[in-house]
């Protein structure tokens, strides 16, 4: 237990702190607005919980080493983080865009290209103070999602990633950097043998070399830090948030996507050993993953539980694509 006191001091800010954000979506009515202010809020106690560990559990080490060993520099060689930026930047959209037109080819969706019906009816009187054909404003919407705010978003999906995936999964992973001192050596990764120092100039006392690949070692941790940041969703999830026909269900749902794009986000932090390119990714599904969906038809409205890239549609595409990195640029485990 005390070798995974800083997990633990971890999970207690993050999701304390969420629950006591969230508290006024539980006691009383709240508007659209309100719910969407609230759920920014919350992304910023990830990090504080980081914070914390640092504070209580890492008081001896520097901030400059701290935060390079959670990710937030662009890691040890850019010309690796650089192009992940971009992929992630570029990429998220078209995942979420094959992930529409999957989802009509399957059927759970109806596509109105030519009249915006459902964009029409969300966006309302609004559409009628603009002097603009609503094609061409969704258009320009579309722009402006891919292209801007994924970097405006990036400011509270840095709250978010940088506990998930900057600190939470490399230390599930028993990365020694983040494993406080007295339990180097010890700590386990998740599903695997003890994580040990690397000996400078050679193996690390028996394990293998810097060069070797152990990704069965990562799975495991890439499962659970997605089930914890499902999990953690729930004051907003156990509301309906991003399937509002479930109900309270949708808490259930929102886990298995967490798993899975998580394992995305996690593959571009162990890849890049840097934070930003899951930052931009993160930033990226939440300005366009919901925008995507206003193509369907008003009177045939999608069944979020099974259209889009948040539907059981788009994790079968996440998790191909998910496979399919980690097959072809395999990720090690922290040593």
């Amino acid at each position: 237990m005390r070798r995974h006191s800083d997990v633990w001091l971890f999970l207690l800010v993050a999701f304390g702190a969420s629950w006591l954000i969230a508290l006024p979506l539980w006691t009383g009515p709240f508007s659209p607005v309100a719910f969407q202010l609230v759920a920014m809020a919350m992304m910023i106690t990830p990090s504080l919980g980081v914070l914390a560990v640092w504070l209580v559990r890492r008081r001896g080490t520097p901030f400059k080493t701290w935060a390079r060993a959670t990710g937030l520099t662009l890691g040890p060689d850019r010309s690796t983080t650089a192009p992940l930026l971009v992929a992630a930047l570029l990429g998220v959209p078209v995942l979420v865009a094959v992930a529409l037109l999957a989802s009509a080819a399957a059927g759970v969706v109806s596509l109105d290209f030519a009249g915006l019906s459902l964009y029409r009816a969300q966006a309302g009187a609004a559409l009628d103070k603009v002097p603009l054909d609503p094609q061409v404003m969704f258009a320009l919407q579309v722009v402006q999602g891919v292209l801007i705010a994924p970097f405006i978003n990036a400011i509270p999906a840095l709250g978010e990633e940088w506990g998930w995936r900057g600190w939470l999964l490399p230390r599930l992973l028993g990365d020694p950097v983040l494993t406080p001192v007295h339990a180097v050596g010890s700590v386990h990764a998740v599903g695997s043998v003890p994580a040990v120092a690397q000996v400078p100039g050679g193996s690390s006392g028996g394990m293998p070399g810097p060069g070797e690949r152990r990704p069965a070692r990562v799975w495991p941790a890439l499962v659970l830090s997605g089930v914890i940041w499902g999990l953690w969703h729930a004051p907003l999830t156990l509301k309906g948030y991003n399937y509002p026909a479930l109900g309270a269900w949708a808490a259930v749902l929102f886990i298995g996507f967490c798993v899975i794009f998580g394992a995305l986000l996690g593959w571009l932090r162990l890849r890049s050993r840097s934070v930003w390119p899951a930052v931009i990714a993160h930033g990226s599904i939440n300005a366009v993953a919901g925008q995507a969906l206003l193509l369907g038809d008003v009177d045939a409205p999608p069944n979020t539980a099974l259209a889009g890239i948040t539907g059981i549609v788009g994790w079968v595409l996440l998790a191909a694509v998910v496979l399919a990195v980690y097959r072809l640029r395999p990720v090690a485990a922290p040593r």
